[in-house]
């Protein structure tokens, strides 16, 4: 290994320990054990463990723009940590917002009358409420998928889960007013692109999805302000959707009277109609062929253990991880060690609420020496369950195949 490489994983190393986490050994050269081993393999001997100001040494997949994601062994809480939560970003220019600078304009052609309103208005005006929920980027484990697609390779964790507060966006546009002929509201964050023909980070929600209830304007994650790299001084939280609308640095509202035409709208984050079994629909944006991708898919990933760990024979072995879905809520979490002839179910922890993800542990005995496949599925209130193939789409999204845990007893 290159000395300047092992001196940087030894840094990162003491960083973690630092911090209350317990970094696993490595394995495979330079490749960090849990790094899924169907990465393409560029991606495995190019990651490494970065710490962004305010963060934890995290899997760096790009600096320009920042994407980094949480390793598996920070993602088996209840509450991802805020400095070991992943981070997101398409432009590359994150601005440092003051928040006695920082104001948040609403308007639009739909809104009856424009607002400005500073962090002081938000708190004193408006209901404060709290909501946990996993905010999921849509091409977590884009990397798993076969054949590879582009896009950034993630592997499990571009995600996190967290206690989010602030106030409805819903009693925000009410006290703009919102017009009979309004369809969608658009958000916009203060983060741009370095060219100036970089198309603008702008997104919109259907009116309905704006209106509900758990949509949030926030400030606060875990008790604490928003991190800098996930949107401080305000962001969106829009609960059993994918991250993309999470709006971070939102600095803008538009309520529209018409489906906004945007690149991140009309050609990006889009998935082929009738592919996905979800119940939200965005009628104005849906074409004949795609859609935008809106909620997330029932999902599961073990967190304890990493792919080729070994575990003695005959010696009891607790696993453990976490399941989660668009909002339903979990019903259950079974296990296979059998290639899945036979399932038996998990223990699952504490409900945290129908947008989190939940905890489960499973006692695991393995009889003898050898390879053991061990296979975790998930299934929500509604009955939906994970496969065990992903669903082929240009961008990768919507990775939720039954995860397959090779382990070696010995």
């Amino acid at each position: 290994m290159n000395p300047n490489r092992r001196q940087f994983i030894e840094q990162g190393a003491a960083l973690v320990a630092g911090a209350g986490l317990l970094l696993p050994s490595w394995g495979r050269g330079d490749a960090l054990p849990w790094q899924p081993a169907e990465l393409p393999k560029g991606a495995i001997e190019g990651a490494e463990l970065h710490a962004l100001p305010g963060k934890r040494p995290l899997l760096k997949r790009t600096y320009r723009p920042p994407n980094y994601e949480t390793p598996l062994f920070a993602l088996g809480e209840d509450f991802t940590a805020n400095d070991a939560f992943f981070v997101r970003y398409h432009l590359s220019f994150i601005p440092q917002v003051k928040l006695s600078d920082w104001r948040l304009a609403v308007s639009g052609d739909a809104a009856e009358r424009p607002l400005l309103l500073s962090m002081n208005d938000l708190r004193r005006g408006f209901e404060e409420v709290e909501i946990a929920a996993c905010c999921q980027c849509a091409g977590s484990r884009r990397g798993l998928f076969s054949p590879h697609v582009p896009g950034v390779q993630w592997g499990y964790g571009a995600m996190g889960n967290a206690r989010f507060r602030g106030v409805r966006l819903r009693d925000v546009l009410r006290k703009a007013g919102v017009k009979a002929g309004a369809v969608e509201v658009a958000a916009n964050g203060a983060d741009a692109g370095v060219a100036e023909k970089t198309p603008d980070f702008v997104k919109s929600l259907p009116l309905w999805k704006a209106q509900d209830e758990n949509t949030l304007i926030c400030w606060e994650m875990n008790g604490q302000p928003l991190p800098q790299y996930n949107g401080f001084p305000a962001r969106l939280v829009v609960p059993g959707w994918a991250a993309t609308y999470w709006m971070k640095h939102v600095q803008g509202i538009e309520v529209r009277s018409q489906p906004l035409t945007s690149f991140w709208m009309k050609s990006a984050y889009r998935i082929p109609v009738g592919k996905f079994a979800v119940a939200d629909d965005f009628p104005t944006q849906r074409t004949e062929v795609n859609t935008p991708i809106t909620e997330l898919l029932v999902n599961s990933l073990f967190t304890s253990t990493h792919e080729g760990e070994t575990i003695p024979a005959g010696r009891p072995r607790e696993l453990s991880g976490v399941a989660w879905d668009g909002g339903h809520g979990i019903r259950t979490v079974e296990v296979s060690t059998n290639g899945g002839k036979t399932w038996r179910p998990a223990r699952l922890g504490q409900d945290q609420g129908r947008f989190s993800w939940r905890r489960f542990r499973y006692t695991l005995t393995a009889p003898q020496p050898g390879k053991l496949v061990v296979m975790a599925r998930a299934t929500n209130q509604n009955g939906a369950t994970q496969g065990f193939s992903v669903v082929p789409n240009p961008a990768g999204y919507h990775h939720n195949r039954v995860q397959e845990l090779g382990l070696n007893v010995t």
